[in-house]
């Protein structure tokens, strides 16, 4: 697309629709939307595909994990390709490609067909870490953290829209004809064809960079922040900040998406919640992506502007620490009311948490800041993986051991043994993740920068606003 040189935007004005920057804002948030939307679009048809496809328990659960697990390969890998060949190409393929095992889900008879495509679903996961590479590009450093934020926990929404999207969708097939037991299958294809369509406005909307896209930039000779000089992708992994920070979001996001996949059960067997009441309050922890994660990257980049870059990492920290405290209380609660103040608090920190890590990212190494986007994304997901690994190893032992101890007795009581077996399991798993995630955000305090990287940042900062700012020391 042709578009006038523009720079790097200094604010987040979202009507300005002709700045660049604020249009790949948009279009990178709803492709990013879209991404999640589909990713997790079966979470609310769980219980009609066990029944369609006759899945076990341990079926079930390691469909969660598969999900998340193929978005651990395609993050590192696709930070890298961002770096080579622009955040535009990459995000337009992925789009494109996620299309298919979308629709074919739609389409499968088995179990095992099932958790392939859910699998390769995980793929579009990767479309975070374009996201974060893109707005990066587009945003000067006194509102990178807020954009990358904002941009994220709105992409982030689509995990928990589609608990209203999807069965909308269902409906309406539905109301064309289609058997209600297909309604799942037919809302999976209309999810995948719309991420195709957003895979042609990608290629054809959004540039790169702002002065233009890279191939383009490169085939004239100018440099631009995605061209990796002489920074090896080897040289990106010995960076130990690289592997704090990959630790930092596996404590992070990877433990928001196990307690959003996991929480809808615990209510339910906990505290004795309707199904509907249930997932409304997990609605409500994934709906406040409208704002909390915006709020990290905002304290982030207003502790930068006071602290200089050590001043985003001390708010890491704290808001780091602080979910861990706020899941270890939650699983501890016994009482609804007080459990959901704790739950909200939780997810408040979480989605912070989040954007604070991105707040900081980018300043870590600004010649292969996809390569950095691509492993610390990726550690959002290898928390996830371990950590359903720890609840589903956790929660199927105690339920084998109350239907085994309960065998003979009515159906009634061996659900109601197998309910309260599976929250205390999930309840000891919160726990104990939770005094990891404290102790994470005490070890988030040895990430360093160098004097020079200060005076680097601060120089950036004051070009991009066109003044001198004090300088950070």
């Amino acid at each position: 697309m042709n578009t006038p040189t523009q720079t790097k935007s200094t604010n987040l004005n979202l009507l300005n629709l002709k700045n660049v920057s604020i249009r790949t804002f948009w279009i990178t948030a709803i492709s990013f939307f879209m991404c999640f939307f589909s990713w997790f679009g079966i979470v609310p048809f769980m219980p009609d595909v066990v029944k369609d496809l006759g899945l076990t328990p341990d079926q079930k659960w390691n469909s969660i994990i598969l999900a998340v697990s193929g978005t651990v390969f395609a993050r590192l890998l696709i930070g890298k390709l961002c770096d080579k060949y622009g955040p535009r190409m990459c995000y337009t393929w992925l789009l494109i490609l996620g299309a298919i095992p979308v629709v074919l889900c739609g389409l499968v008879q088995t179990p095992l067909q099932f958790l392939i495509c859910r699998l390769f679903i995980g793929f579009i996961g990767a479309s975070f870490v374009i996201t974060q590479v893109h707005t990066s590009l587009m945003f000067a450093p006194n509102i990178v953290g807020t954009a990358n934020a904002t941009s994220a926990g709105w992409g982030n929404l689509g995990g928990g829209a589609n608990r209203l999207g999807m069965p909308l969708i269902a409906a309406a097939v539905v109301s064309f004809g289609v058997a209600e037991a297909d309604a799942w299958r037919y809302s999976m294809v209309v999810a995948g064809v719309i991420c195709f369509i957003m895979g042609a406005v990608y290629y054809f909307f959004t540039q790169d960079t702002p002065e233009g896209n890279l191939k383009d930039l490169r085939a004239v000779g100018k440099t631009v922040e995605t061209k990796k000089d002489k920074i090896s992708f080897l040289q990106v992994l010995k960076d130990y900040r690289v592997w704090i920070l990959f630790i930092v979001y596996a404590a992070s996001f990877g433990i928001e998406l196990t307690v959003y996949g996991t929480m809808d059960d615990y209510l339910q067997n906990t505290f004795q919640l309707e199904r509907l009441t249930a997932g409304n309050i997990v609605l409500s922890f994934a709906l406040m992506n409208i704002f909390a994660r915006t709020l990290g990257g905002f304290f982030g980049d207003k502790f930068g502007k006071l602290k200089g870059l050590r001043g985003r990492v001390l708010f890491l920290s704290f808001i780091l620490t602080l979910q861990g405290i706020m899941l270890v209380t939650f699983s501890l609660t016994t009482s609804i009311v007080i459990g959901f103040v704790f739950l909200i608090l939780f997810s408040l920190s979480v989605q912070m948490a989040e954007g604070a890590t991105f707040s900081v990212v980018p300043f870590i190494n600004k010649k292969a800041i996809g390569s950095v986007s691509g492993i610390v994304g990726a550690g959002g997901n290898v928390g996830a993986f371990l950590a359903a690994l720890l609840l589903k190893s956790k929660s199927a032992v105690a339920e084998k051991a109350a239907i085994a101890a309960n065998r003979g007795m009515g159906e009634d009581v061996i659900n109601s043994a197998q309910a309260a077996a599976s929250s205390a399991a999930v309840s000891q798993g919160y726990l104990l993740i939770g005094f990891v995630v404290v102790v994470t955000g005490v070890v988030a305090l040895s990430i360093k920068f160098s004097n020079e990287d200060e005076k680097t940042a601060n120089k950036e900062l004051e070009q991009s606003l066109g003044k001198l700012a004090p300088a950070n020391s």
